[in-house]
């Protein structure tokens, strides 16, 4: 072969090998761009909370118009300020009689038992009536005296939650259970699987922090969530990559109020009927399970730093970060396979713990 035709195959090949390389940059972009049309947004506020959604898919107003409709479904069945609520029924039936419930209710008071129970009480879902004495569910906040709490914590036993066959009965009168600790976790996970069924591939959802992602982003990325500065709103301590995974944040910062100069949180310890105090400012659980991460992130807040490492260690399927009043984040070690930390100039520092 002469040397002008070894030269004219080689420029063809050229030519072939750059067209089918440009078609294949066509095709991903046309794929990505056609992603980038089917990427809907919405806002709404349910359970008390605002709501955001981002949904990849060509039906994906539509489906999420199904997936708040499935969350005011849950809110009119759990909500313990619509009067008409299962929930709200149960607690004013408290010491009288048994109220026949849903199946979402029975699901979320027979997990929240179970969970608690796992937690040695430091999730409690019969807490309400000390809540409301600290006033997190009423106008206006109030600290209650040592005498208040002591009348209020015997009616706290979950243990008084009897469940039989669909049927719920509250054994002492004045009672009330609230899922407020549970039920934004149940929704993501609802949400999610909703989500799946309808055959969308990437999302992601926060219900009031409750964040739940879906696969990955269109260009094959995982999805971001901010661990946030508790210490400053507009501030943040690092990212947490997720794929098909929960992360759900408690901290003292997010529902307060101050009298006398000392700071009162929504998180109350079951044990005292007093705000939890055990140097922490926030807890992030990150886990395939929203309802899961949405009890642990209460829970182990409640522990503490080192009741809480110990918990993850003796138990699997989530991962955690804590966030502590000295300024050290800590990452569980899978946790930390996932996290970026960026808190270095806020003072904040950083260290991961394995489980052993």
């Amino acid at each position: 072969m002469n040397l002008k035709k070894i030269l004219a195959l080689a420029l063809a090949a050229t030519v072939l090998f750059t067209g089918c390389e440009n078609r294949r940059e066509e095709t991903k972009q046309a794929l990505e761009n056609q992603k980038m049309e089917n990427r809907h947004e919405a806002t709404s506020f349910a359970m008390d909370t605002i709501m955001t959604f981002t949904v990849i898919h060509e039906d994906g107003d539509q489906i999420i118009i199904d997936a708040e409709q499935r969350i005011r479904e849950l809110e009119n069945l759990l909500s313990i300020t619509l009067e008409n609520s299962e929930v709200s029924r149960l607690n004013a039936a408290a010491g009288k009689e048994a109220i026949e419930v849903s199946k979402d209710t029975w699901i979320l008071l027979e997990a929240g038992k179970n969970l608690g129970a796992g937690t040695g009480g430091a999730f409690d879902i019969a807490i309400s009536p000390v809540v409301k004495a600290w006033g997190f569910t009423e106008a206006e906040h109030h600290v209650p005296t040592q005498a208040e709490l002591d009348a209020l914590l015997p009616l706290t036993n979950p243990d008084d939650v009897v469940l039989d066959k669909m049927t719920v009965y509250l054994e002492k009168e004045g009672m009330a259970v609230d899922l407020g600790g549970i039920a934004k976790g149940y929704a993501s996970d609802e949400v999610a699987s909703l989500l799946k069924g309808k055959g969308v591939e990437s999302a992601i959802v926060s219900l009031g922090g409750n964040v739940f992602g879906i696969g990955t982003k269109p260009n094959g990325e995982k999805w971001e969530v901010a661990l946030a500065n508790p210490l400053d709103a507009n501030d943040y301590c690092g990212l947490i990559s997720i794929e098909d995974k929960a992360v759900v944040t408690s901290g003292g910062y997010q529902r307060f109020f101050e009298e006398n100069g000392k700071k009162y949180h929504h998180i109350i310890d079951p044990a005292t009927g007093y705000p939890a105090e055990n140097g922490l400012l926030s807890v992030t659980i990150i886990s395939e399970s929203g309802m899961e991460a949405d009890v642990l992130s209460t829970a182990l807040f409640v522990m503490g730093l080192e009741d809480g490492l110990k918990y993850w260690q003796e138990n699997g399927g989530f991962e955690a970060i804590f966030v502590t009043e000295t300024g050290e984040v800590i990452a569980t070690e899978g946790a930390d396979a996932c996290f970026t930390f960026e808190g270095r100039d806020n003072d904040f520092t950083y260290r991961m713990v394995e489980r052993g």
